[in-house]
């Protein structure tokens, strides 16, 4: 057995079906009384629907929550926790209102009641990453991490099935990048390809049938996995090019990670090749890298950068920035490689392993 360290994260998670109702008993439970609602502007509506379940718990709405957490509308959101008086926050739906509820706990310190409404896995992680100026940077703190999950599979059931597939690959990102870590370490990587093999599993049977709940609750299950692996380890080179790309270009956040992800996993296959078996393994595939590009492509999900807008002389730009303040990786980045793995998945060709 390999020396480890591990370091278990806080919080408490309520995983079922109808626990949105327990809401303002986890907000009673950490001692607050006005609760500050999140959400994107398309969701307003469930928004105002949960503010009127909490009742006197709630102490407002804020919904402009966007996509890669831009730090002029947490300025915003930072203006309503004022004027509100709010001394917590609540968020409910995707990635974008979750980063929300973070960059306001890192500036703030509020506790968090989050409830995913898609499979990001973000709400497990103490990890923030917030866009400034066309940049996307990240941060890792305790006070990022929400102090409680409330998982409602029942709120999942009429997520359409291409978002399902999008945020899925994302989550399965989290542990893919998990597995080889230098942070890994035995409980995580149990958790990590038991992630992955859930989400494998549900995804099929949600695209045939979306309202099924058995498969949405495993696939719940797997996103939280996958988010319990990224929140206790570190990224690799797979979130540093999908950072990169969202920040810069305003590439939709799980969309570029299901792109990104078969050929950030064939760059680091030939140093990753524990790793790369066990996804293979959850994935009942040979060829790791190659089995999530034919998954990805089966369940329809985007296949090539340049249907989501990202401009092929962009490319460049995206190296240098990945290689300007690089995250950790197992397999040594240089401007070439990177370069061939941007163009392979700006054209959609299948992943191959790197030279």
């Amino acid at each position: 057995m390999q020396p480890f360290v591990y370091n278990s994260l806080p919080g408490k998670v309520v995983f079922g079906r109808g626990t949105l109702a327990q809401v303002g008993e986890e907000v009673r439970a950490l001692g607050c009384s006005r609760a500050l609602v999140l959400t994107t502007p398309r969701q307003e509506g469930v928004g105002q629907a949960l503010a009127a379940q909490l009742g006197d718990l709630a102490a407002g709405i804020f919904s402009g929550a966007a996509m890669h957490t831009p730090v002029e509308v947490t300025e915003r959101a930072m203006a309503a926790v004022s004027e509100t008086g709010a001394d917590c926050v609540v968020a409910i739906g995707g990635g974008s209102t979750t980063g929300l509820g973070k960059a306001i706990a890192l500036r703030t310190d509020l506790p968090q009641v989050v409830i995913p409404t898609t499979y990001a896995g973000s709400e497990a992680t103490p990890i923030l990453g917030q866009t400034e100026n066309g940049v996307k940077t990240t941060q890792r703190g305790a006070q990022i991490l929400p102090e409680v999950i409330l998982y409602d599979v029942d709120l999942t059931l009429t997520l359409p099935p291409a978002l399902t597939v999008t945020s899925a690959l994302n989550a399965i990102a989290h542990s893919v990048e998990g597995l080889y870590s230098p942070d890994a370490n035995p409980l995580i990587s149990l958790l990590a390809e038991d992630g992955i093999r859930a989400l494998v599993s549900a995804l099929p049977r949600i695209v045939a049938q979306p309202s099924n709940v058995e498969a949405r609750s495993d696939a719940l299950y797997g996103a939280w996995a996958c988010g319990v692996t990224l929140g206790v380890v570190g990224m690799a080179l797979h979130h540093k090019i999908c950072h990169t790309l969202g920040g810069t270009f305003d590439l939709p956040h799980a969309e570029t990670h299901s792109v990104i992800l078969p050929h950030a996993m064939a760059y680091n296959a030939r140093a990753a090749a524990d790793a790369m078996a066990k996804v293979a393994r959850a994935i009942g595939k040979d060829d790791a890298p190659r089995g999530m590009w034919d998954l990805s492509k089966q369940l329809g999900a985007p296949m090539t950068l340049a249907e989501l807008g990202m401009p092929r002389d962009g490319i460049a730009r995206a190296v240098e920035l990945a290689l300007a303040n690089p995250y950790w990786n197992p397999e040594p980045l240089e401007a070439g490689r990177l370069t061939t793995l941007l163009e392979g998945a700006w054209e959609g060709r299948p992943p191959r392993e790197m030279e």
